[in-house]
Parts: structure tokens; sequence; C-alpha cells
């Protein structure tokens, strides 16, 4: 496990190494409020103290600075740090930036928001992570995820999940070769999207289709890199956070393919209430 953690940190190291813009819609506040969906908004972000963990290459914080975020928590453990650094320095005196992994995320931060879009599910074990962001939220602060999922994405990934086994060990410059390929049968599907109610619609014609064709490519290649992805259930999606102690928990089918969670930290945490119950017992 800890192989596979280190290395699928150093996927992403280099993923965005070579990956370093957000061009258009795929870099913008609207998209994070699609990734939201109903469960937060933009205003909600508003001078608000948010931590991302997971930054890659600011693609993130860049969107919550644009949605009017006071100061961002930028965690990124990867070789793609100083990209991180690069694509956010000119909002640097708002950002606070964290080169360690996400459950080294200091706590009692007293931030209103944690969020990690698109992280989780390359984490073989997100727990400690998920406890931390309980640990460096406010009381009343809230965690807000988005994770692959598993419903929706079953024709997807009969296809998906047998070529990553031969993906996961290509060198990143056949790996890019692969994703111009597929590109422009993803192109091609986009097309037919228009026309016919095919698998994943929804998402193709709202997202993928508003994508250029570089980030289209990018989007290819980050399916087929990293040496550890996961697909949430809807019950495993909720489990995550009410595991870590959040309460309240919320679950958005993003577009009918993705699980967006948000779990609230209550003022007072359970083994507190039980402690104070136990006493006023005695």
């Amino acid at each position: 496990m800890p192989d596979l953690k280190r290395q699928t940190i150093d996927d992403f190291g280099e993923q965005w190494t070579a990956f370093r813009d957000s061009p258009g819609y795929y870099g913008s506040a609207e998209l994070l409020a699609d990734l939201f969906g109903p469960l937060l908004t933009l205003d909600d972000v508003k001078s608000a103290r948010v931590a991302d963990i997971g930054s890659g290459t600011g693609r993130i914080v860049n969107m919550l600075l644009d949605a009017g975020a006071d100061r961002v928590v930028a965690v990124e453990p990867s070789a793609a740090f100083e990209v991180l650094k690069t694509n956010t320095v000119a909002r640097a005196d708002r950002i606070d930036y964290l080169q360690v992994p996400g459950d080294q995320l200091p706590s009692r931060l007293d931030l209103d928001y944690v969020v990690s879009m698109g992280v989780l599910h390359h984490i073989p074990a997100p727990s400690p992570v998920v406890r931390a962001a309980f640990g460096a939220l406010r009381p009343g602060g809230r965690c807000i995820v988005w994770l692959y999922g598993f419903e929706g994405n079953q024709t997807y990934l009969s296809i998906a999940i047998p070529l990553r086994k031969v993906t996961v060990r290509m060198p990143h410059g056949m790996l890019v070769a692969l994703s111009h390929l597929l590109e422009f049968a993803l192109t091609t599907y986009i097309g037919l999207c228009r026309i016919l109610p095919l698998p994943m619609r929804n998402y193709i014609r709202s997202v993928l289709a508003r994508f250029p064709r570089s980030v289209r490519r990018l989007t290819i290649y980050d399916q087929l890199n990293p040496s550890y992805a996961k697909y949430y259930t809807r019950d495993e999606a909720q489990a995550l956070l009410s595991d870590a102690g959040f309460a309240g928990v919320e679950l958005y089918h993003r577009h009918g393919y993705s699980w967006t969670v948000s779990g609230t930290r209550l003022a007072q945490s359970p083994d507190q209430s039980a402690s104070k119950d136990s006493e006023g017992g005695h």
C-alpha cells in the first residue's frame, strides 16, 4: 500500500508537470459550480477560508479564488508543487502552500471548507485524509469532495479497466501518443452524443464537449495514467465522510456518473457528546 501511494503521487507529479495549463471552461469557476452541484454555491465560497487537498497545477485553487475565497491552503505532495506555485503566483498573498500529503493537513486551522475535487479516488487509503480534513475545519465547517462513481459508469468501466491494466505501465511519451489517438475517437463520440442517446450523454454534452481538444487529451491521459483509481458506489461515498465523523452527509449524483459528497463538522464531535452524556449520568 505505501508503494502504491507513492507511485500514484509520482504519476501525478509527472502528469501535472507535463500538462500545466487549464484553459477555458476547464479552469473556470463555472465548472467548479458544476462540480459542487446543489451542495454548495459559489456565493458560499465568498470570503471563506478553504483548503484544497490535491491542488495539482493550481486549477481548483484559482477557481476558488475566482469565486471570492479569502484564503486558500493549497496542499500538493507531488513534484507538481512548483507548477502549482507558478500558476498561482499572481495571488500568492492569499495562498498558503503545503507540500505534504493530504493526511498531513494541520489540524485546528478553523477553515470554513475543505475541498478535494477528483483526488480521494486516487488515494488507496483515504480515511486518514478525510479525518485530517475534519480536524482542520472550524465547528460548522464543511468538507466537499468529488469522486468517480460506479453507478452510471458500468459501460465505460468495461472498457477502461482492462485498458488501464496496460496503460498504467506505459512510459509517459507512449501514453501521450495513445491519448492523442483516443481523443479522435472521443471527439467522434461527442458528435454522436448530440444526436443519439448514448451512455454518459449528459456529461459528454454538458462538460467534455465544452473542453478544448487539448483538455480532452488530458482527460483521457488522466483516466489512464494513475496507478490507483477507485470508482465509488453511493454507499461507499457516503461512508467515506460519515465514518470520519461528519454529520449531515449529502450526495449529488453529478451527471449520473460521479458523486459529489458534503459533510459538516458539528460544533461538538460525537465523542465529546458521548463523554458529556456519560458525565451527566453519574
